[in-house]
């Protein structure tokens, strides 16, 4: 607005100036005219001061034209200027108008913002109230964790004081037995005693320890397609040619080695059979199974005589005290090793270890319980406490496979580090390694074996070959090639021959 006042002030000065000259120069016409009039008239008295005057006059009238000329030079300059200054305010007018609508704009997103900003520090509130609330269930939660700790703890060590009984009153029971076994020994009824307290009619005791000098296999007598999807144990009556093999299609079959035939079929298994154990008077045949549990079946009905259930996961390995028919150890991937009453049905021990354990055996006294973990270590229990008794880095990677000697000082373990080492039971001492450069093991569970006359140790291999090394030498005597996928398990009958293999795909081969 001021600057529109100054622009017409201007242009009422230049009007006011253009009119006052035009006046001006009428007014000089006029006085100007007589003084032409006389001119003109021829005095020759009067004509050199006329003449004066009258260039004087036109002198004057030339600088009121110059002076005319140079006010309209101002105007147009002035008019140029109040033009340029008249877009310049239409500019600024405009960029007002604009700041004003991003000020209008500016003040609608503050006063969003400021709205949203007390909802968010409402639901701030709201989520600061939750947080206590859950502060003060969590310190609740807290509390009733460490009562049940405590309480978990108090319930762990009277379950441990429970369990200590228990073993000392196992103990008393084995003091009382072997008590027991002493008095009749001396009486001359150690026979008829065994027979009362175990409730297992030992037949040909003598016989058990009858063997035949081993032979070195060479030729494959039988092939037979034993199981569907696999065979991952194999092993031997006691004194007898009875082959005992147990699959993946859930099956236990027993086989005449001479004549390659099925002789039975165990059913019932509701898993994999993935060890098998048999015990000393041929009666009980134990599965371990993928179902997590043990099946023990009568030999002579066919019949399933138990179901050991207590294992958390799939059971890979078991077998039967030497000494004493009704107990029996098994391994399972819940990293426990439990002890079972196979009169009675039910686990009267139980191991924990923080290793997973693949394979087991039973010592020769039935004292002592040899196991091979997952993480290579050859470990020793005792069955009456339960408690480790020794162990050794057997293996840099898991132990696959536990045989024992004939005589029981030699522990034969086998490794997926493709290594299999003999160990003396009583100081765990490496009494020898076998290796060969074909020979690789397939699984975790792969079983390797030693010749009932303690000369040889036969091992499957993942390219499907059987190697046989001699202890005496070690160094491999044969290498026997029949299978065409991985070796599994490998056995050797008691009376000497013949040596069975079994693979992945079910085959089982009988060699002699």
């Amino acid at each position: 607005m001021f600057l529109r006042s100054q622009e017409e002030l201007a242009r009422d000065a230049i009007k006011h100036a253009l009119k006052a000259l035009k006046k001006r120069h009428l007014l000089e016409e006029g006085a100007h005219a007589p003084a032409y009039i006389a001119l003109s008239r021829p005095i020759i008295s009067q004509g050199s001061e006329w003449k004066d005057k009258a260039e004087s006059l036109e002198l004057e009238l030339q600088q009121c034209y110059k002076a005319q000329s140079r006010l309209s030079e101002q105007l147009v300059v002035e008019v140029a200027e109040s033009r340029a200054l008249k877009a310049s305010l239409q500019e600024k007018e405009t960029t007002i108008a604009e700041l004003e609508k991003e000020l209008t704009q500016t003040r609608d997103e503050c006063s969003q913002l400021k709205t949203d900003l007390e909802e968010n520090i409402r639901a701030m509130e709201l989520v600061t109230i939750e947080h206590q609330e859950l502060k003060a269930q969590l310190e609740q939660v807290t509390v009733r964790v460490k009562d049940l700790e405590a309480e978990n703890k108090m319930l762990v060590d009277r379950w441990m004081l429970q369990k200590m009984q228990d073993a000392e009153r196992l103990n008393e029971a084995n003091a009382l037995y072997e008590d027991m076994i002493e008095r009749l020994k001396a009486s001359g009824l150690e026979k008829l005693a065994r027979e009362q307290v175990d409730g297992i009619v030992r037949r040909s005791e003598e016989g058990a320890e009858f063997f035949a000098e081993s032979t070195v296999p060479s030729v494959c007598k039988h092939r037979i397609n034993a199981h569907e999807g696999g065979c991952a144990s194999i092993l031997f009556e006691y004194n007898s040619g009875k082959l005992i093999s147990g699959g993946h299609d859930r099956s236990v079959k027993m086989w005449d080695t001479s004549t390659g035939s099925l002789i039975q079929n165990l059913s019932g298994c509701l898993g994999s059979v993935l060890d098998l154990a048999i015990t000393h008077d041929n009666r009980f045949v134990i599965a371990a199974s993928s179902s997590n549990n043990l099946f023990v079946w009568d030999v002579n009905t066919g019949q399933i005589r138990h179901s050991l259930t207590g294992h958390k996961d799939k059971v890979c390995a078991v077998d039967v005290s030497k000494v004493s028919s009704r107990h029996v150890v098994s391994a399972a991937y819940d990293r426990t090793i439990k002890v079972w009453d196979l009169q009675k049905g039910y686990c009267t021990n139980t191991i924990v270890f923080h290793s997973n354990c693949n394979a087991l055996c039973f010592s020769t006294d039935g004292l002592t319980i040899c196991s091979g973990h997952v993480d290579g270590n050859l470990r020793l229990w005792d069955i009456q406490t339960g408690k480790l008794v020794s162990e050794v880095a057997a293996h840099s990677l898991p132990i696959t496979s536990i045989s024992l000697s004939r005589n029981g000082n030699v522990v034969l373990t086998s490794g997926r580090d493709n290594l299999h080492n003999l160990f003396d039971i009583r100081s765990l001492e490496v009494c020898g390694t076998f290796k060969a450069t074909g020979n690789r093991v397939a699984s975790n569970w792969s079983r390797s074996c030693i010749s009932p006359d303690d000369n040889y140790i036969a091992a499957g291999s993942a390219d499907g070959s059987v190697y046989i090394w001699s202890i005496s030498k070690a160094d491999i005597v044969s290498t026997l090639k029949e299978h065409t996928v991985p070796v599994m398990s490998c056995t050797w009958s008691g009376l000497g021959k013949p040596l069975i293999s079994a693979d992945k795909n079910g085959v089982v081969c009988i060699w002699t």
